[in-house]
């Protein structure tokens, strides 16, 4: 018992409970929940290690260059230089990472950057410094896909351009849900497609969609599925109603600045679905 108490939350993994539940336990206290994306997750008060100990292996970070420091921010006014993308991300997933005295296996990471700043200018200098994480970043090079421990998607103001046309690129992009049908973009830039839950259903106050909604919705879930990719609707009200909602339409990730509320409603999810089969 004493080893245990020593392990991080994701220091093990265990044998899958069912076939039926779409989750991997990994130890005594936490479950990966495929559908968990925290938002803005520097807000909390454990960047990175609160998302992972809630089981959420989806988070976002909102960056800003400012004199050769990509900053992380949600705000101008709020910049504060020592919070940089590497301090508070790529580093301590790197230790995550490395640091497995036990030689087990973790679950792979998607770390979403929005960039909030110059699109071009940031993106120049996030591929520069992720050169120093390649060993654990997927990346596509010249036609081949190759999934690594930490997945970059690059959200906001995104260089598609320039990301589409590199020979080797350590990023992806999360494309517009929109847009999606006509850009015809690859899963292997595009794994991800979101928007803002009002380009949808007009207003985030409501906890019921329509049935007009819903099929709208079912219908831009089921094109990215088609195409290998995950949908994200940012911006949705925090409540069970809509989260529901949201799963029962096939969206993939459900955002979230609130872990320990979305988890609790993910795992009773997940046991009902269990216990209806």
């Amino acid at each position: 018992m004493t080893a245990f108490k020593k392990m991080g939350p994701f220091s093990i993994f265990m044998l899958w409970m069912s076939m039926l539940l779409p989750q991997i336990s990994l130890s005594q206290h936490v479950t990966v929940l495929e559908n968990a994306y925290a938002h803005n997750d520097y807000w909390h008060k454990r960047p990175v290690f609160d998302a992972l100990d809630n089981g959420f292996t989806y988070m976002e970070a909102d960056i800003y260059l400012r004199k050769g420091q990509l900053v992380v921010a949600h705000f101008l006014p709020s910049l504060q230089p020592s919070r940089t993308i590497d301090k508070l991300y790529l580093d301590p997933l790197k230790s995550f990472f490395e640091n497995d005295t036990m030689g087990l296996t973790h679950p792979p990471i998607t770390l979403m950057i929005d960039i909030k700043s110059s699109p071009e200018k940031s993106y120049r200098s996030l591929a520069l410094l992720l050169q120093n994480y390649k060993p654990l970043l997927s990346y596509y090079e010249n036609g081949t896909l190759c999934k690594r421990a930490i997945t970059v998607v690059i959200t906001g103001r995104k260089p598609v351009w320039t990301i589409a046309h590199q020979d080797c690129r350590y990023v992806f992009i999360d494309e517009n849900l929109i847009q999606m049908a006509k850009e015809k973009n690859s899963a292997n830039l595009c794994p991800i497609a979101s928007c803002h839950y009002n380009r949808i259903f007009g207003r985030n106050d409501r906890e019921t969609i329509s049935k007009k909604e819903k099929d709208a919705l079912c219908r831009y879930v089921q094109i990215a599925h088609q195409n290998g990719k995950k949908v994200r609707l940012w911006a949705s009200p925090e409540n069970v109603g809509v989260w529901k909602e949201l799963l029962n339409c096939g969206v993939d990730l459900i955002n979230t600045d609130n872990l320990v509320e979305l988890k609790t409603f993910l795992l009773n999810r997940y046991q009902d679905f269990a216990r209806t089969k």
